[in-house]
Parts: structure tokens; sequence; C-alpha cells
């Protein structure tokens, strides 16, 4: 990206941070404070990202921070209160809504193409949840207390705000398939906005999409008009007609990383609210949550009990 320099890295394997900048620690609080940073980027395991997004806080240095914003509703919700305290710069950093079929989806959506929304359905698919060893890019999946949800439907759930407001109620099932694992592989959500459109978020990690492609499965968007569908490599469908397509080997998931962060760089640049502060995206972390309590008290929970 032009305007931004790695000038230091930090990883737990000295070698790694190495080989990523010019400056490398094993200690972040060592790294901030020889460093002069303009902003950190938090790419760590979730158990981390509070205590890293606090490090930044209390020194005065912007932050994105990937997803899962923290481990807990608790923990998120003291991380707001530090960031306006504050007055801190924290992005979370969901690349998903970033992906162009869905900014692409949102702009026909607004633009009337399916009429009044209705309902929509995301179905995630990735296989690499199988066997004795399974999530191999991501190892540590294997031992979460919570993963589908917490791990994965997160990203259609913010997608879902992002295209159709906030989410109003949320219900659940879980359940664990491969034994091998501590948490939940398989995960369904129903989703109801508070302007009434209501969708499912449909997920398990055991087939790949067909056609295999960037956004992981389908997701169809229906309103009195039309059903707009978009396909795993990216291709929108107004219809059955193609509306929109995108190279799907550009960058990581339709360049979508990129687009994340370019947003977090301009937002820095000309001080306006990040789509994905800690203010903004908490009501999807809080979504997730909602699943989980509405599996363990086997009823729909409001959103709003949690914020």
């Amino acid at each position: 990206m032009r305007g931004v320099e790695i000038v230091a890295a930090c990883d737990a394997r000295l070698e790694l941070a190495q080989a990523a900048a010019p400056s490398a620690y094993t200690d972040a609080s060592v790294m901030v404070a020889a460093e002069a940073l303009d902003f950190v980027d938090i790419a760590t395991r979730p158990a981390s990202h509070f205590p890293l997004v606090r490090m930044a806080v209390e020194r005065g240095i912007a932050a994105i921070c990937q997803k899962p914003m923290t481990e807990d509703m608790a923990q998120a919700l003291d991380m707001l209160r530090m960031v306006k305290q504050s007055g801190a710069r924290v992005m979370v950093h969901e690349n998903w809504r970033w992906q162009p079929w869905f900014r692409e989806a949102k702009r026909l959506i607004a633009g009337g193409a399916i009429g009044q929304p209705l309902t929509y359905r995301f179905h995630m698919r990735q296989r690499d949840g199988l066997g004795d060893r399974p999530y191999p890019n991501q190892p540590y999946f294997r031992e979460m207390p919570r993963l589908l949800l917490y791990e994965t439907l997160i990203h259609p759930i913010d997608t879902a705000r992002f295209l159709f407001g906030e989410i109003d109620v949320v219900q659940a099932h879980l359940r664990r398939v491969n034994p091998g694992i501590a948490g939940e592989d398989r995960a369904i959500a129903l989703l109801v906005h508070a302007n009434g459109v209501d969708g499912i978020a449909d997920g398990h990690r055991f087939l790949n999409a067909d056609p295999p492609g960037p956004a992981m499965g389908e997701s169809v968007f229906e309103g009195g008009e039309a059903a707009l569908k978009i396909l795993a490599n990216g291709e929108c469908y107004l219809n059955g007609k193609l509306v929109f397509s995108h190279p799907a080997d550009v960058g990581y998931k339709g360049d979508s990383v990129r687009a994340t962060q370019s947003h977090f760089i301009d937002c820095l640049h000309s001080g306006a609210p990040f789509e994905t502060g800690v203010e903004e995206y908490l009501p999807s972390f809080a979504a997730v949550e909602a699943g989980y309590r509405s599996v363990a008290e086997q009823r729909a929970v409001r959103v709003a009990e949690l914020l």
C-alpha cells in the first residue's frame, strides 16, 4: 500500500518477525517502547487481542485488530469503555464485508435491484474440518471451546448487518461432528433484523463450495422483485443473469484485506469513523454471543440483552 511502511514486526518466532520488517522483536511491549509507530496491526490469536489493544491505547497508538475482537462479551464491553475513555482510534479487522461482491450487493440492494428485502441465506463451506488433524492452516482451532459460530459465522453475521442493518434477535443451533476438537463445527443461526428482514447463516467445514472460490460458499438475498445470488467464485446473478464478476485469484478473498486496511489508513488520515470501529462492530460480536446464549438457554435472544 502506498503511503504505508512496515517498520517493525513482533512474533514469538524471531525469524518470522525478521522476515517481515527491518526491526524485529519477540516482545510487543519492547517494540512499542522502542519504535515511533503511527499504528499497530494486531494479527494474533483471540486471547491476546484485548491486552495488545490495551497496550496500544495506553501508549496513544492507533490499532487495527483481527476478529474475533475479544474472548467474550465482558471483555468486548471493557474494550469499548477503554477506547471511548481514551479517544483512541481502534478498528476491528473484519474483511468479509469488504469482499467486492458484497460491496456490489450492497450497492444493488440499496438501489432497489431486488425490491423490498425480505430474507437471505449464507451457506458457508470449506473442507478442512475432517479427520484427526483438522484445520491444518490454523491448528489451534482444535482446542478452542467455541469455534464455528465464533470464528467463521461471525463473517456472514457482520455482512448481514452491513447489508440489512441492525440484528434484533438471534436463535442458533450448534453441534460438534468431529470428536477430535473441543468446540462446535456445525452451526446454523436464524437472524431477525430490526427492520423485519430475516435470514440464516448456515455453516460447516466438511465440504467445499461448488463452484470453488474465495467466498467460502454461496449467498442469496431475496426481495419482493428479484433474487440476488452470489456464488463462491464471486459472481453475482440477479434473477439468473450475471451482473457482476471479479477476478477470484487477486489478493486474499477478492483483495478484501487490502480494502479493509486501506479503509483503516484512509480514516486515520481523514479522521472519519471506521466502518468497523470497536463501537460500530460491537453489535456483530454481540449477535454471536446471543447465538451462544440462545443455545445455552434454548430460546431466541435479543442482541440488546448483551449490550
